[in-house]
């Protein structure tokens, strides 16, 4: 390890205080920050260091790899440093960002199957095929050994007291190389291996004794999701590693949060999994003074995936809650019910999400959200609703509500009749809808609401109100005194597609 070449390619990688992070959970974080690399990733070190050990006559045939992205672009790089050819097997499912950045390093791309394993079995054969040399992603003492130089750094770095370094396991090299060289040098510093919940090929190995092969991995954190670990790779993590942690999605996505507000850079979900389990390990064994480091070992994360991981970033912090509430269709209930959101204890609460659609004439469904001042908070709002007397049902950590039924508004309604269609920009800020409401007659009905916190300073409504064709002057006179900018969408065809009856 003390002799791997690795840094014609790589960079001695900063290691940075996490202040924030570390004030909020009373132990000091330390971020080894491997997503500042030239390919945003760890990988360039192993895979560099294996070609540097080529025979000038290996180089002149060329390499190959199979890689969900980061790995891939290490070879990439590395091949085209030694001057020699580099294909690169990735499965289908790999993000477009990797694929396009692997092509732009001159790399062969060769998209196949639906994990690494089924892009590695496909490279086997290619490598026979054409002659090439296989550069491994995590189970070759050399791309170990590269990877270890991290750990050397790490602890030239700091030398101070270091309790434990959490470390993403995907295959298993990143986390052989970095328990090797601490267990050599400072054994007292614990290592503890992170996994997703559903792609934990290495925990599932060493609680088996033996390597075993999942049949199907969770996709979200695509630089680990392995279906089987290598053969030394977990007779290293086996013999070195001391302790393990698995993760969910909604805390990796509060962690990769977490990491922009200490570094405003934005790390992919593997490159979150230390950072996550170091939160669950505070939570769990609550320390106090502790010193721990993450390593950042990954940066490549697609622009469109960022929405997603932002609204699962405020459940994993519980930091939103989500509701469905049953109004009653009465004059007034609506009003009604905003202000119990106002006069929740602790003070008021920022809603996050409002969808509602008329589709029963004695009462109607709400999906809500709002911010909360901390963890087990939802369930208690939820009573408060129901004492209230508003049936309320706790869909916080409900997967269905999370992913789908947010989104959705409902259909068309044989109850919205004299329906007019309004998209209107509020002001953020509290008692907006209640003025809204206020100034509304009281013989309009409101037969669909559709709001969304889009993080801004004002916000954007779909409102559909019930107003009868006498009333339109009225209607006119009723927007111009609100005074909140609008458009009229009642004749847009998506609407009368979708939503009108």
């Amino acid at each position: 390890m003390l002799n791997a070449r690795v840094y014609d390619v790589a960079t001695e990688s900063a290691l940075e205080p996490a202040r924030h992070l570390s004030r909020r959970l009373h132990n000091k974080v330390l971020l080894k920050r491997e997503d500042q690399q030239a390919v945003f990733s760890f990988k360039l070190r192993g895979a560099y260091n294996k070609m540097a050990h080529l025979s000038a006559e290996q180089l002149k045939n060329g390499v190959i790899c199979a890689s969900a992205g980061n790995h891939a672009q290490g070879v990439a790089l590395g091949a085209g440093k030694r001057g020699t050819r580099a294909v690169i097997v990735m499965p289908v499912t790999t993000p477009q960002v990797k694929v396009e950045a692997v092509r732009a390093l001159g790399g062969e791309v060769v998209l196949h199957g639906d994990s690494y394993s089924d892009a590695h079995a496909h490279a086997v054969t290619l490598e026979k095929k054409l002659g090439l040399t296989f550069v491994h992603p995590f189970d070759d003492p050399l791309v170990i050994a590269g990877q270890g130089t991290i750990a050397m750094e790490m602890l030239r770095q700091h030398q101070g007291p270091l309790d434990a370094v959490f470390v993403a396991i995907g295959g298993g090299g990143l986390i052989s190389g970095v328990a090797n060289y601490i267990k050599a040098v400072r054994p007292e510093i614990k290592v503890i291996g992170v996994q997703m919940n559903d792609s934990d090929a290495m925990i599932q190995s060493v609680r088996s004794r033996k390597v075993v092969t999942l049949s199907d991995v969770g996709l979200f954190s695509d630089g680990t999701a392995v279906k089987r670990v290598g053969e030394e790779t977990f007779r290293v993590a086996r013999g070195l590693v001391d302790d393990w942690i698995t993760v969910d999605t909604d805390a990796v996505c509060a962690a990769i949060k977490d990491i922009f507000v200490d570094t405003r850079s934005i790390v992919e979900p593997a490159g979150a999994l230390a950072v996550a389990a170091i939160k669950q390990y505070v939570a769990l064994h609550k320390p106090r003074g502790q010193t721990y480091a993450a390593i950042l070992c990954g940066a490549n994360m697609n622009f469109d995936r960022l929405r997603f991981v932002a609204e699962r970033a405020e459940v994993g912090e519980e930091r939103e809650a989500l509701f469905a509430v049953t109004l009653p269709e009465e004059r007034g209930s609506f009003k009604r019910f905003l202000e119990a959101i106002g006069n929740l204890p602790g003070g008021p609460r920022n809603v996050t999400e409002f969808n509602y659609r008329m589709s029963d004439a004695t009462r109607a469904h709400v999906f809500l959200g709002l911010t909360t001042h901390g963890k087990g908070e939802s369930g208690k709002i939820a009573a408060r609703f129901i004492r209230q007397g508003f049936e309320a049902l706790d869909l916080t950590h409900d997967d269905l509500a999370q992913e789908h039924i947010r989104h959705m508004v409902g259909g068309p309604s044989p109850l919205s009749r004299d329906e007019r269609l309004l998209r209107f920009v509020f002001p953020e800020r509290p008692g907006a809808l209640t003025k809204f409401l206020s100034l509304m007659r009281p013989g309009w009905n409101i037969s669909l609401f559709h709001y969304r916190n889009q993080g801004a300073d004002y916000g954007r409504i779909l409102v559909g109100i019930q107003v009868p064709d006498k009333d339109h002057k009225a209607f006119e006179r009723f927007l111009q005194e609100l005074g909140y900018p609008h458009v009229e969408e009642t004749h847009n065809p998506a609407y009368r597609l979708f939503l009108r009856n």
